[in-house]
């Protein structure tokens, strides 16, 4: 029986599992499995404090936030959940691209607040999706599944992939959706620049990692009314409550709830677990970071 640092309660059935074959501890001193958070930094440092550590499991697609360098030299395999999120993801982007669309935050605001007196033909205006053309930047699974969410609307579907010029495919997308994986090269993609390329009141929406978009370029843009973004990942993460950004009208701002569904994150919890047992048995991870 090993010792599993498990660093933030997960109240899934998976646990369950875990449980029966392994010892939980606080301690990463002791730990010889981790099961961590995407919020969760495992850097060089931490792994030095955990001598014993075999393998790490995130419970998200990616690992970011594991220095993936610092494990291998040590010998600590990384395992991620990835696949069962897709949907959940790709539900959520598009959600958040009808909800920019339309305007329903401030629609709803108004309506609330009583600025809605009467129907008024030229107020509350949006954009209808039909015909118009989405930029999916970053067309792996869950790029693709967002596609097919779109295609089913009448939009014409421009893929953005490693080779396709950036700046080029904002200049003609009325929505831009943002599925990435968070490298130094895409780190902050979308610049002052970036957004200067795109279209007058088009969309931005990041499902993906948050410090692909510069926070303060953005805040600059949507300050001018230049664009609307709709935001489930922050850059930092969480936004402290006073950031001006909250302030915005044309900023959708939600918690990190791509993947929050029952499914979905049971799923994830399932493939954490998977690959702890995998890793504290000494077979290879069946979901290994790459």
């Amino acid at each position: 029986m090993a010792r599993v640092l498990v660093t933030q309660p997960l109240p899934f059935p998976a646990l369950d599992r875990l449980r029966t074959r392994h010892e939980l501890t606080d301690d990463v001193a002791q730990a010889e499995g981790i099961l961590c958070l995407l919020t969760d930094r495992i850097d060089a440092a931490l792994l030095d404090r955990a001598p014993l550590l075999q393998v790490v499991s995130n419970y998200a697609v990616g690992a970011d936030n594991i220095d993936l360098d610092a494990a291998r030299a040590r010998g600590v395999a990384v395992g991620v959940t990835p696949g069962v999120l897709t949907d959940a993801t790709a539900d959520l982007a598009f959600a958040l691209i009808l909800a920019a669309a339309r305007g329903l935050p401030q629609a709803a605001a108004d309506a609330r607040n009583g600025e809605w007196r009467t129907w008024e033909p030229a107020r509350w205006l949006g954009l209808e999706l039909n015909g118009a053309t989405l930029a999916v930047v970053g067309f792996g699974r869950i790029g693709q599944a967002v596609a097919r969410r779109a295609t089913a609307f009448g939009m014409e579907i421009l893929p953005v992939h490693r080779d396709t010029p950036l700046r080029d495919a904002l200049a003609q997308a009325d929505v831009v959706s943002l599925h990435a994986p968070l490298t130094s090269k895409t780190r902050h993609m979308i610049d002052a620049e970036a957004l200067d390329a795109m279209k007058p009141k088009a969309i931005l929406v990041n499902t993906a990692r948050g410090a692909l978009v510069e926070t303060n370029a953005l805040a600059a843009a949507l300050r001018e009314e230049r664009i609307f973004a709709a935001l489930d990942v922050t850059d930092p993460e969480p936004l402290p409550p006073d950031h001006p950004l909250y302030t915005l009208p044309n900023a959708l701002i939600v918690p990190h709830i791509g993947s929050a569904t029952h499914t979905a994150r049971e799923r994830m919890a399932d493939l954490a677990v998977d690959n702890l047992l995998a890793g504290l048995d000494g077979r290879p991870l069946p979901h290994p970071a790459s």
